[in-house]
């Protein structure tokens, strides 16, 4: 038995398609399901969309479940939510996060999909890959109470991160753009917002993910000596210059790379990837997270909203991909 779907496809940078899949009857340890959202994340993607992947980190970014190969034609993607139709008992009819790209249907083995918690409604779901990376990122240097924190980037994952670190005990927080209608946003999640001339200097830790060089200088300027910067930004293709001639040497300061595509070092023999994730999907239980989604338009219009998002034509923190009957 088999059953029609349809996907997204990237058929040169900058050109998107929807092209028709057939799916194959689900195996014994597969899983079937209905996609019901997906969401853009619009950093990682909208480089992927413009052809901006490095050719040396064509292994290291592709997504679990990509068909094809950078630059194109590939299907890339990996915030879905969906519905088990078919499958083992216990997630027939479960709703499920699961790392696969923007397509309508899809088969996956079962042990790649991981149930959304009940008070976690779809839309907020996808949202799941984002906290992810900022869990590992917290994981990679984590706070302690009382410290003075700063993310550079209300971004989407900059947004996320700065979501987390408000639950902290003592922490405080400030949340740094360029853009100062994210101040909304910085108030909806509980932190304070500053435009990046008018930041607090004097920080123990500074999460940078602004994707920007002058981002990462002014994260540098932020630190307090032996403060450390953690490093969540992805370039692309494009070169970053930083001027280390001032107090990076005598300030002792540090500039850590974070990754979700590996377990921080300090969780790596104690937490698997399913657990991370699971553990992103139960944080999502809190409507503050609502603030990240910012807009929302159909699968079938998807190959007009990736450029107008790359562009920034469209802009968004996380843009959310709805299907039939959603």
């Amino acid at each position: 038995m088999t059953r029609e779907a349809h996907a997204f496809w990237l058929r040169a940078p900058g050109e998107g398609e929807i092209r028709p899949v057939t799916l194959p009857a689900p195996g014994p340890d597969e899983v079937l399901v209905r996609t019901r959202c997906t969401g853009v994340s619009r950093g990682t993607e909208t480089l992927v969309f413009g052809g901006r992947v490095p050719a040396d980190q064509y292994d290291v970014m592709r997504a679990p479940f990509q068909e094809g190969d950078f630059p194109a034609p590939v299907k890339y993607g990996y915030l879905n939510v969906g519905e088990v139709e078919q499958g083992p008992a216990q997630l027939r009819g479960r709703t499920v996060f699961c790392l696969y790209p923007h397509q309508t249907g899809y088969v996956v083995p079962a042990h790649a999909v991981v149930p959304v918690p009940d008070g976690v409604p779809p839309a907020r779901a996808v949202l799941a890959g984002t906290v992810e990376t900022a869990v590992n990122a917290l994981w990679d240097a984590p706070p302690l109470i009382g410290d003075r924190i700063t993310v550079v980037g209300a971004g989407m994952v900059g947004c996320g991160v700065a979501a987390l670190l408000a639950r902290f005990p003592g922490v405080h927080v400030e949340l740094v753009d360029t853009d100062p209608g994210r101040a909304a946003v910085a108030g909806a999640l509980g932190v304070d917002f500053a435009a990046p001339d008018d930041a607090a200097t004097g920080r123990d830790l500074v999460v940078h993910a602004s994707a920007t060089g002058a981002g990462l200088q002014r994260s540098l300027e932020l630190l307090r000596p032996e403060g450390t910067v953690v490093e969540l930004s992805w370039y692309g293709d494009r070169p970053v210059e930083l001027s280390l001639g001032g107090v990076f040497h005598s300030g002792r300061l540090t500039v850590r790379g974070s990754q979700v595509g590996t377990i921080a070092p300090a969780r790596r023999a104690t937490r698997t990837f399913r657990d991370r994730l699971a553990l992103a999907l139960d944080l999502l239980d809190d409507p503050v997270f609502d603030a990240l989604i910012t807009g929302a338009s159909r699968f079938t219009d998807l190959p007009d909203v990736l450029p107008r998002l790359t562009s920034g034509e469209l802009p968004a923190l996380c843009h959310l991909i709805t299907y039939d009957g959603e």
